[in-house]
């Protein structure tokens, strides 16, 4: 049996790498609570830029994470994510010395187009062992959802502190930060692991894209980050409009996030452990509808917005939880890294299209119509959501099939016999099998030992 304790290369490459993806996104996320209000003094503002600011982000990601994904076989990882994260200090130093709303924006794209995630996950699936790759990836997502909380509290404490211009500059110094530990931190590797189940593969594009449950949950994604980019260039100026100043909000958004995650955890048990995903899926989409309606009408009622906020947290933490999970077991053997670029590519078009939305809707009516607007989009995506399946339990695998002579179709037929497996695709010049298995019935020690008889 395998060893199951990650070794010290291994945890440094985790915990480096976890951190340098955590300080990137905070930098992103450290801004969505104060742009409204606090980028409406700059030169030329007005809710319609300061819209597209929030949302040029998300189209410069979408734009440059499937092509930098592939480059980074070309060129290196090591080299794609300092180059990206320079990219990104750049525009944070842009934005940071500008008066004017478009340097904020000329700042902002360029901070996107960084995009380093899938050379970060590649990286990582370079640097960890098959049977604990598992586990350094659900790292590298817990640190998604802290580091959203910790953004959404200190941003507006930084901003009102400092100033806005202040918070751009504590942004490029966190992504310098990023490429010291990248430099110095991660572990170097000369060996680039092809792995379809953490890297991107130029041909499966097209079969991904092609894949109808994949379009359901990538449609998904996508109505999440429009829902939250495009209520938040609304929702601090209504709670100001209810009395509650902007050095103020941190506090509404500590409570209601650490309220949510806890909420969350006994629905993600539910979902997972008694397999009922599709149910808590829906639900939650529910939930985001039920909140965009409460802000809608909440006015300039303050405890009203806080319900609204509150709903929309924990709508918004679950189905952050639930959707990779669902991605990785609807995509087809062989095809989840491919699966998971295209869901990211998805999430930014979602960011790009809430913060324009959001920001011109604003501008040329107000913000009850940002939310009427939020309330259509959950309906269309509530409806799309009950015409979905439930999903199949499994999990992705990759197998090592060492370098003895194989007869793949009668491997692949020896291992679908196997209880418990559900599909499989061997790629004989990666000498790998990439399995679909339910966890419950089998497991990574019996097909191992399985190929290894073979």
């Amino acid at each position: 049996m395998k060893d199951n304790k990650m070794t010290p290369v291994e945890l440094r490459a985790t915990w480096g790498l976890g951190t340098v993806f955590s300080l990137r996104m905070l930098g992103m996320f450290m801004v969505l609570p104060v742009l409204t209000t606090y980028g409406m003094a700059l030169q030329g503002a007005s809710e319609t830029l300061i819209g597209v600011a929030i949302g040029i982000y998300g189209l410069a990601q979408a734009l440059f994470q499937i092509p930098f994904g592939l480059m980074s076989d070309r060129i290196g990882r090591k080299p794609l994510i300092v180059g990206g994260l320079l990219i990104f200090v750049l525009g944070s130093v842009i934005a940071a010395s500008t008066t004017s709303i478009w340097g904020i924006i000329l700042g902002r794209a360029l901070q996107g187009s960084g995009a380093i995630a899938a050379a970060v996950m590649a990286l990582l699936s370079d640097l960890t062992r098959e049977q604990n790759r598992t586990k350094a990836m659900a790292f590298i997502g817990i640190s998604f959802g802290i580091t959203f909380a910790i953004a959404m509290v200190l941003g507006p404490i930084i901003t009102h502190a400092l100033g806005l211009h202040a918070l751009f500059w504590m942004i490029a110094l966190l992504a310098l930060c990023g490429i010291a530990i990248t430099l110095f931190v991660v572990p170097s590797t000369p060996n680039h692991v092809l792995n379809r189940e953490s890297g991107m593969v130029k041909g499966s594009i097209r079969a991904v894209l092609a894949n109808k449950r994949l379009l359901k949950l990538n449609f998904g994604i996508m109505c999440l980050h429009v829902l939250l980019m495009s209520s938040f260039v609304a929702l601090p100026g209504e709670f100001e409009q209810a009395g509650f100043p902007a050095e103020q909000h941190w506090k509404v958004y500590l409570a209601t996030m650490l309220i949510a995650f806890c909420s969350v955890i006994p629905f993600i048990i539910y979902a997972e452990v008694k397999r009922r995903m599709k149910r808590v899926f829906i639900s939650c989409v529910a939930l985001m509808l039920i909140a965009e309606i409460v802000l809608w009408g909440a006015g300039n009622h303050f405890w009203t917005l806080v319900i609204g906020v509150q709903l929309f947290f924990i709508g918004f933490n679950l189905m952050e939880a639930i959707l990779p999970s669902l991605i990785s077991k609807e995509s087809p053997a062989g095809y989840k890294g491919t699966a998971m670029g295209v869901y990211s590519t998805s999430q930014f078009l979602g960011v790009a299209i809430g913060g324009s939305m959001g920001g011109w809707l604003f501008g040329h009516f107000d913000a009850q119509t940002v939310f009427m607007a939020g309330a259509v989009v959950a309906t269309l995506w509530l409806l799309v959501s009950t015409s979905m399946k439930e999903p199949p339990y499994v999990s992705s695998l990759r197998i090592m099939l060492g370098d003895k002579p194989l007869d793949s179709k009668k491997l692949e037929q020896k291992l679908l016999a196997q209880p418990g497996v559900s599909s499989v695709f061997i790629v004989p010049e990666e000498r790998s099998a990439y399995v679909k298995i339910d966890s419950k019935v089998t497991s990574r020690p019996e097909l191992e030992a399985l190929v290894a008889t073979a």
